[in-house]
């Protein structure tokens, strides 16, 4: 049992508000309505696939309705009707998002270079969806903290007559979702973050989402997270950036002799020519069909792709077996356009469902291959051939959509499911580049297993200003920017700061939590497990570790731990079996430590985690580090702190391998007032 009420004994969205003719006429197809004949030319696309950002989603201020698409071939956009963009920036902004089917193509390098396959997937649909590429939802942008979001969210997907309400901990109800603004810090409860709500089909909801104004600036993402659905939905590429905007300059107050916080945004506005790049990274795992021996049939020649029962899997190794590309933005081994010499911030987020991403930049040689048309398992042995030159180092300014101070200097970021990092990419000569999802030691990988590699887009760069050494040219931009961007006592410390290892501390979103907070309050505990001496297998967590260790199932109808609003606590994390990213809702955490197995704390700058000669870069750096999201490796106790600020409800803790918090490894968690707490 899921919901203990439906979506719309909440609230209801108004009649004249709702957009359910306002996008594809794609979601009144079913998949033998004449789907070859609704499908655009398999050769339509141009040889070189352009990267560009995820169309935005409009926001307005009254129901204006869109004029209807009546042919799907023939329409360069969605949604061209009127909007009305509000001129504060500050105020209520209502969008309107589908889900339905979506006929449509992915291409398939593996087959040739312009080659497609056809699939039929379900996808969050809005006024500028791309009917060239509707496997990347819309991007939510143009919020600022005190803004009231409203999305009116319609479910336009057909009835699913093997959706079974009771059922728990399975894979089932796909045609059911709801939405979760993932790491936003907001309330849970009623329509605003409530992912305890199923939205079934053909039924409507308005999500209210009430941005309060110290929200830090930041890049967030949302997704559904329906129990029993999430993997599939998430598979299928419903997923966007949510993209908190900041315009708070750090302020110097005389009366408290102290600095008060900013935004990053405030800082990097100062550069004279930054680029923004929004990077939405997806594996759209696509089935097509079975084989006689009852195997996944991944060759979809002659057939459509799709994610539905019966060739629904997400073993570890299927996204190997698959031959799948990790897509950007709905792309496929896209070309990124860059000039040398130019800061561009890429906002990356892993919206994949289970598999890391191990991130790398590497010149690419002059040489003649062509990587479009590139079998996945081709790709590791044409990215060591072709990919030589060394690899470029990069600033990772946030770590979750939260500054962290200092930035941290690296040539390879490790991006679990779930996770978001802003990083300032420069890249010092003009010509190709690679971007490579690069290999990684085991215990980097939430599989366990060393990863090939792939390669995920090439940067074309274009020439531009001369870039002699990386950190002496990264250091005095941003020291021209704080000098454009402040004055008096700000310009003064933040410009210090910069030249102090690039310490961004005036733009940290939250104060450190200190030993005095955490001294008289409870500690939690937290593990992981799989059992697989059952059938089926039993996905757990437990509330204690140790001789405490006593995993549960996730039983929706059961409160697994319940928090004192005000207070701040100390939790331990571990795994007794396998890596699980971590992800708890509403509050984010502060990274303490992080120890091995032989008691070595693993995140302080410069650690050695794992084998000298490969080792995993995950951690190391971590310390004091902001996040809502973090890699629990088997064998490991990851520190962290937190708040229980401002919001009192219930919302879920959960492993971000989304197939295993469908099957069971979530927790329900219920912040109340102190009135109504006790141990």
């Amino acid at each position: 049992m899921f919901a203990t009420q439906p979506a719309q004994a909440l609230q209801e969205v108004p009649q004249e508000s709702t957009p359910s003719e306002t996008f594809l006429e794609t979601q009144v197809l079913t998949p033998n309505d004449g789907l070859k004949e609704k499908l655009p030319p398999v050769q339509a696309r141009p040889e070189k696939h352009i990267l560009k950002n995820p169309p935005l989603l409009k926001f307005r201020q009254r129901s204006i309705p869109l004029l209807p698409l009546k042919t799907y071939q023939t329409a360069p956009e969605l949604g061209s009707g009127e909007t009305v963009v509000p001129e504060d920036a500050q105020a209520d902004k209502v969008f309107d998002l589908n889900i339905q089917y979506v006929n449509g193509k992915i291409r398939n390098p593996a087959k040739g270079e312009e080659y497609y396959d056809n699939v039929y997937l379900r996808a969050y649909v809005g006024t500028e969806t791309s009917v060239e590429n509707p496997y990347v939802a819309p991007t939510i942008d143009e919020v600022y903290p005190g803004d009231t979001v409203r999305i009116n969210l319609q479910n336009n997907l057909p009835l699913d007559a093997n959706c079974n309400e009771e059922e728990n901990n399975t894979f089932h109800c796909f045609n059911s979702s709801n939405l979760h603004g993932h790491g936003l810090w907001i309330s849970p409860a009623g329509n605003s973050d409530n992912v305890l709500v199923s939205i079934n089909p053909e039924e409507s909801f308005t999500y209210e989402y009430n941005i309060p104004d110290d929200h830090p600036a930041g890049t967030f993402w949302y997704h559904p997270h329906r129990h029993g659905s999430t993997a599939a939905q998430v598979a299928s590429g419903m997923a966007g950036a949510l993209i908190i905007r900041g315009n708070r300059a750090p302020q110097w107050v005389e009366s408290s002799n102290d600095f008060i916080n900013g935004d990053i945004d405030t800082l990097l506005s100062g550069l004279d020519d930054m680029q923004e790049e929004v990077l939405v990274l997806e594996q759209i795992q696509y089935a097509c069909g079975q084989n006689d021996d009852g195997s996944i049939n991944w060759d979809c020649s002659g057939t459509t792709g799709k994610i539905e029962y019966g060739n629904f899997d997400f073993s570890p190794s299927y996204w190997g077996e698959s031959g799948r590309y990790t897509s950007i933005n709905g792309e496929v081994i896209p070309t990124i356009e860059a000039n040398q010499g130019q800061i561009q911030r890429w906002r990356m987020i892993h919206a994949g469902v289970r598999n890391t991403i191990s991130l790398e930049f590497r010149k690419k040689v002059d040489i003649t291959s062509n990587y479009l048309k590139l079998a996945a398992s081709e790709a590791d042995s044409w990215s060591q051939e072709n990919c030589t030159g060394d690899p470029i180092d990069y600033y990772i300014i946030a770590e979750d959509g939260l500054t962290r101070s200092p930035a941290w200097k690296t040539n390879l970021t490790t991006l679990q499911p779930g996770y978001r990092s802003d990083a300032l990419v420069v890249f010092p000569e003009a010509g190709d580049y690679c971007v490579i999802d690069t290999s990684a030691p085991a215990s980097a990988t939430v599989n366990s297993t060393v990863e090939s590699r792939q390669l995920l887009a090439v940067v074309e760069v274009s020439e531009g200003s001369e870039v002699t050494d990386i950190d002496s040219y990264m250091k005095d931009k941003l020291i021209q920017a704080a000098k454009n961007s402040f004055d008096g006592k700000v310009e003064e410390r933040v410009v210090r700061n910069l030249e102090n290892r690039l310490k961004l501390a005036l733009f940290e979103p939250h104060p450190q939590i200190t030993d005095e907070e955490v001294a008289h309050t409870h500690k939690q505990e937290m593990a992981f497990f799989i059992d697989t001496s059952t059938t089926p297998t039993q996905f757990e967590v437990s509330n204690g570790i140790g001789s405490s260790f006593d995993p549960k199932p996730y039983d929706p109808n059961r409160i697994d731990r319940k928090l004192k609003l005000g207070d701040a606590e100390e939790w331990v994390l571990t795994s007794y079996f396998v890596n699980h990213p971590f992800h708890i809702h509403v509050n984010p955490f502060q990274i303490v430590k992080i120890i091995d197995p032989n008691g070595k704390d693993v995140s302080v700058p410069g650690a050695i985690d794992g084998d000298p000669n490969q080792p995993d870069p995950e951690y190391p750096g971590l310390k004091g580090v902001w996040k809502d999201t973090i890699l629990v490796k088997e064998g490991y106790a990851v520190v962290v702190r937190t708040r229980y600020e401002r919001y009192i409800g219930d919302f879920v803790q959960h492993c971000h391998i989304l197939d295993h918090e469908d099957q069971g490894m979530m927790q329900n968690i219920s912040i109340v007032p102190a009135s109504e707490f006790s141990h």
